[in-house]
């Protein structure tokens, strides 16, 4: 199934265009602070060793908002894909 923004009226596509710009906007202002909360995280792993993954989920479960809380997760299964 394609999707064509084309095909939508005006109305529609520009309000998926503002939502695409929040997002921008919001992923912007806040991708330094998820790569250093993903580093912190990463971090943790020796210390906490089996516990470790478990110990990340609950820490992700009480970021807010849940897009940023998103963002970290995005870092930290990046660095993750990179250690290995």
């Amino acid at each position: 199934m394609s999707y064509n923004l084309a095909s939508k009226p005006f109305e529609e596509r520009q309000a998926i265009e503002q939502e695409k710009a929040r997002h921008f906007e919001n992923w912007k202002a806040n991708i330094g602070k998820a790569k250093a909360d993903a580093a912190r995280l990463i971090a943790e792993k020796p210390r906490r060793k089996g516990k470790w993954a478990e110990w990340v989920r609950a820490e992700l479960e009480q970021m807010a908002p849940a897009e940023y809380a998103n963002m970290v997760r995005s870092e930290v299964n990046k660095l993750m894909a990179a250690a290995k």
